[in-house]
């Protein structure tokens, strides 16, 4: 349970006791919820004895949370991470922060919450070590109560080491690059991720739910107490409630479970993603205790082969895609609002389900899903035993596991966009008998916290000369059998094992036809998670595409530099859409008709693609020097047929049905003009989808996402440039560098383009468009007031330039 509660239209009640918990003694109010993401002191390399609390640290930088510095460097072909998490920085950084504890927390019980920290995380307080945590992904909890001094000032301090390189094979940035807070609370209290809640049955007359909850008692004494759970509607209303007598033992933990019955539910779902809230209230002596409000929704999911995944008792294919954690220019800061952007574009793009590759992700990542209905498959690991990597997960899973896995379950179990959890990805082990028991020990730990979803995990192949049948056994302690690019292999596994359900965890971009056909044809196959739903920082080179000539390697095999990052997404690094993206939205029925134009390879030659790779394409009809010169227009449509002109002339017409997989190809010699598609069925209205030629550069222009801004430092809004001629029409072969500037109570947080291989840090002012493209993204200070952003291209002659305007408030 994350105490970031979201801000669901209807949700009254939550939002009372939101503010409640956040405000220190209103009516009595046991529990006190403080962010503490402003005020801390960074600074970047070791610093011996910087734990002390007379420390100086006036020569550090301040900074706010969240916070990653390895975006903030250059990049460095001699990186010791090297292009896996794409030739930027890591190494050693120190966080130190005062903190001001009120006389009135004597004697309560006061932590601190690390939502993410990567890696290798140790913290202090007063000088006092509290503990470490070596996993980047998992949230820490630390008791500063033995060396808080209430009534007083006192200092933490956290030293984070992301120096044994390499230790992932994606990005993963360094630092406090999620949330912190404090939890301040009595001595009896709701134990921390203490609450479960589970719909039992759906049914359009009535739901079953279940709560339970975990309560403990710190102090010396034994204690009798009363549980009131209340669950409300959307709308506020009272829609269930009931009371558990407890006797709570000296210094230990009591569980105490309830049931309701919700008359007229309204089910939770990714076209409905309606919330409720509980609100657990904890009474001793008749005198409150503990309160905390819980979102969950409403909603079972089960899967069988022959029904496949249901959702709320209906059977539903997951057009899934898998996504590491970083947020493109901005690195891993997992700010609120750039999760959620995330989750908007993913739903914008027609993918109904995400999984999280190969990591839990943030709080606020989940909280997003559940607010827009984003379905999620919830992955713990990339590795188990055996390593991938010198430095990787391998070296503390012995350790940890339980440690991490169990901070997962216990955090997401109440998130309603969870329906499935990965215990882990392509493991080393998978072929093996130590597999075999890993997995079935992993799930039994998943189980015994959480019965209610399947399980499953991203497993590939055992190579040329493997036998795949060597995975059964680490299937067999699964729900679901995850393939990694061996979706062929499921009509001969399901004659073998006829019980077995089947999701496509990982997928290459140019198989989306044969794939979703697969999806579609087999009720056992319950969907596909592509690779990769949007691009992503390091795993340098994956999905690169090589000119004619130049050899095709593998993204592990040769030197990437200077690619940093993977354009293999359908989604580039700014949030633009590729043509695939639009391809794959015709196969799931959400697009009908769309064109674009296959860049030609230079030379005259054939482009190279490796595995990862499609064909660069553009939704473009401005090719200059291409005159008269063949060029290849692709139409993708759920139409019959599809009809091509030039300029109001007839260039042909071709059928575009699942014979075809739905596109057609024409060759057009280019001519500037307007070329239009057509698409055509019996009985339908036709659909059109036209391409225009651009004239010459005339201008710029700014596109916010948002146009106004909360002034609480953490705020966000996302700005595209675009190059534009006369007539407003965008000039995709553009590339000039545009200088960003920032005036008012806004700051610039991260700028950049889709260009993979440029070497302009993401935190510097000036980039040069790609595509006629690049994307600006602006924080809110805390001062509220106008935030003015200008975009400035030096050209030839007079400079182009464009600005917008962004309301900062309260």
């Amino acid at each position: 349970m994350t105490p970031r509660l979201p801000a669901v239209l209807g949700l009254a009640l939550l939002f009372g006791l939101r503010a409640l918990l956040r405000a220190p003694g209103a009516h009595g109010a046991p529990r006190e919820i403080l962010p503490l993401d402003s005020g801390w002191a960074f600074h970047r390399g070791d610093a011996p004895g910087a734990q002390a609390p007379d420390f100086d640290d006036r020569g550090w930088r301040r900074v706010d949370l969240p916070h990653d510095w390895s975006i903030e460097g250059g990049f460095d072909p001699k990186a010791p991470g090297g292009g896996q998490i794409g030739f930027l920085p890591t190494g050693v950084g120190w966080y130190r922060r005062p903190l001001e504890a009120p006389a009135a927390w004597k004697g309560r019980r006061v932590e601190i919450v690390f939502d993410g920290v990567y890696m290798n995380s140790e913290v202090w307080l007063n000088g006092i070590r509290l503990g470490g945590h070596a996993y980047g992904y998992t949230p820490a909890r630390y008791d500063l109560t033995p060396a808080l001094h209430p009534g007083g000032g006192n200092v933490l301090a956290v030293r984070v080491d992301n120096s044994a390189q390499p230790n992932s094979r994606w990005y993963s940035g360094s630092g406090i690059y999620r949330h912190v807070r404090l939890e301040v609370t009595g001595p009896v209290r709701i134990a921390p991720d203490g609450v479960f809640l589970r719909t039992l049955s759906l049914s359009p007359g009535g739901a079953r739910v279940r709560a339970e909850v975990d309560v403990q008692n710190l102090s010396a004494a034994p204690r009798r107490g009363e549980l009131e759970i209340t669950l409300s509607a959307p709308d506020g209303q009272a829609a269930g409630s009931a009371s558990v007598r407890l006797e709570l033992p000296a210094g230990a933990t009591a569980p105490a479970a309830a049931e309701f019955t919700v008359a007229d539910p309204l089910a939770w779902s990714p076209d409905h993603p309606r919330l409720y809230c509980a609100s657990v209230r904890l009474r001793v002596r008749r005198e409150d205790a503990d309160r905390l409000a819980v979102p969950f929704g409403l909603r079972t999911v089960a899967v069988s082969p022959e029904r496949g995944f249901e959702l709320n008792g209906r059977a539903l294919k997951l057009a899934g895609g898998s996504v590491h954690h970083d947020n493109g220019v901005l690195g891993a800061a997992a700010f609120d609002r750039a999760e959620e952007r995330r989750v908007r574009l993913l739903k914008a793009a027609g993918f109904n389900a995400v999984r999280t590759a190969h990591n839990p992700p943030s709080a606020a990542f989940l909280e997003a899903c559940d607010r827009l209905g984003l379905l999620v498959m919830d992955e713990a690991f990339d590795c188990w035993e055996k390593g991938k990597n010198p430095h990787d997960y391998s070296v503390d899973f012995k350790r940890d596991w339980r440690r991490d896995l169990g901070a997962m379950v216990r955090r997401d179990r109440n998130h309603p966009s969870v329906v499935l959890w990965s215990i882990g990805n392509e493991l080393p082990e998978r072929g093996e008998p130590a597999g075999a028991r890993i997995a079935g020990e992993l799930a039994a730990e998943i189980r015994r916290l959480d019965p209610s979803r399947p399980l499953t995990a991203g497993i590939n192949g055992m190579g040329p000369k493997g036998d795949w049948t060597r995975t059964d056994p680490l299937f067999a302690a699964l729900d679901v059998a995850g393939y990694n690019y061996e979706i062929a292999r499921a009509p001969a596994d399901h004659a073998r094992l006829p019980r077995r359900v089947i999701v496509t965890t990982e997928s290459f971009p140019l198989a989306a036809f044969e794939n979703w056909s697969a999806v579609q044809r087999q009720p056992y196959v319950i969907g596909e998670f592509v690779w990769s739903a949007m691009d992503y920082l390091g795993e340098a080179g994956i999905g690169r595409i090589f000119p004619p000539g130049e050899k095709v390697v593998a993204h592990w095999q040769g030197d990437m530099w200077p690619w940093h990052g993977a354009e293999c997404g359908d989604i580039d690094l700014t949030g633009w859409r590729r043509p695939l993206s639009h391809y794959r939205g015709v196969l799931w029925r959400r697009e009908g008709l769309y064109a674009c134009v296959l860049e030609p390879a230079p030379g005259g030659g054939a482009w190279g693609l490796s595995k990862w790779a499609e064909l660069p394409a553009l939704p473009s009809w401005t090719w200059p020097g291409q005159e008269g010169k063949p060029l290849t227009v692709e139409v993708y449509s759920r139409y019959d047929r599809v009809r091509l002109t030039l300029n109001g002339r007839l260039l042909g017409e071709k059928p575009t049905g699942a014979a075809q997989q739905y596109k057609a190809d024409f060759t057009v010699p280019y001519a500037p003009g307007t070329l239009e598609a057509v698409g055509m069925a019996a009985g339908r209205k036709p659909e059109s989808f036209a391409l225009r030629t651009a004239g010459p550069v005339a201008g710029l222009r700014i596109t916010p996402d948002r146009a106004s801004l909360r002034a609480d430092g953490q705020d966000l809004a996302f700005l595209t440039v675009e190059a534009v001629d006369r007539d407003g029409r965008w000039v995709p072969n553009c590339a000039l560098p545009v200088t960003f500037a920032i005036g008012g109570p806004g700051s610039l947080a991260g700028a950049g383009s889709a260009d993979l291989t440029s070497l302009q840090p993401y935190q510097a002012a000036l980039h040069a468009l790609f595509q006629g493209r690049a994307l600006a993204v602006i924080r809110s200070g805390r001062a509220p007031g106008t935030i003015h952003v200008t975009a400035t291209a030096a050209t030839g002659s007079a400079p182009l330039r464009a600005a917008v305007d962004l309301g900062s408030s309260p």
